[in-house]
């Protein structure tokens, strides 16, 4: 009898990542999260100590299609992104088959190097790409410019380059069954007061980059910033408004 409810425990574990409702979290390290926001996708947030800013959680998107799934940006490190993934494989029974990062820093492509060891199929912007081989980084393996469509199953995934702002590079992923946007550090949580880290970016097309974002996706009903709590269109506002000031 002990070994029977041992075995329902554990397989309650395994399928814990789609017994949770959206909202809920799920605690897979002291620095590794997953925020359920759909039947089919999960943030993943991964904590790091940062000089400047203290522990700093960063967002990242992970989208399901039966035991398939594509990751968005990495967590900040290789070791906290090989523990990411084996979760995800062990315990959510996934196959992780592509990857696409947002920009070129760390807190979205600092797990690249196990990725690609993995022989996950990866995929970035032409600049992102420029970027990292002049830094000596990891480099995706496929490139693309103005926009890429990809595909999970049925689910139709699109990445846009839309301009600089946060970085020179940053790109936006939209998931039109889904209504999910994740622009990552382009856009700033409502309860941010600045832009955070533009040492890298353009402050001039950053509004007018912000601007083409907010027409072109009008109905995106989940929109996920690259750091802080997820919401709607009304993250977009927010961050023009910091980035017009």
């Amino acid at each position: 009898m002990k070994k029977v409810v041992a075995a329902l425990i554990l397989i309650l574990v395994q399928f814990h990542g789609f017994s949770t409702a959206p909202g809920d979290a799920i605690k897979i390290t002291d620095d590794i999260e997953l925020i359920k926001i759909s039947e089919n996708a999960y943030i993943h947030v991964s904590y790091s100590i940062m000089p400047k800013w203290g522990r700093v959680g960063a967002n990242g998107l992970i989208l399901i299609n039966g035991q398939q799934a594509w990751l968005f940006d990495s967590p900040w490190t290789n070791a906290q992104t090989e523990k990411l993934l084996s979760y995800m494989t062990n315990s959510m029974h996934l196959e992780v088959i592509g990857f696409v990062p947002n920009h070129w820093h760390v807190d979205c492509m600092g797990g690249l190097e196990f990725i690609l060891k993995q022989g996950i199929n990866t995929y970035a912007n032409q600049l992102t790409i420029d970027i990292a081989k002049a830094n000596k980084l990891p480099l995706p393996e496929y490139a693309f410019n103005d926009s890429l469509v990809l595909e999970l199953g049925d689910i139709r995934i699109e990445c846009y380059y839309l301009g600089a702002a946060h970085s020179m590079d940053n790109i936006v992923v939209w998931i039109p069954s889904e209504q999910i946007l994740f622009p990552a550090c382009m856009v700033k949580s409502v309860e941010s007061r600045n832009l955070g880290n533009t040492a890298d970016g353009d402050l001039v097309a950053y509004p007018k980059t912000l601007d083409k974002l907010l027409k072109k996706f009008p109905s995106a009903r989940i929109v996920i910033p690259g750091h802080g709590n997820y919401g709607g269109l009304e993250l977009i506002q927010h961050t023009l408004e910091l980035a017009s000031d």
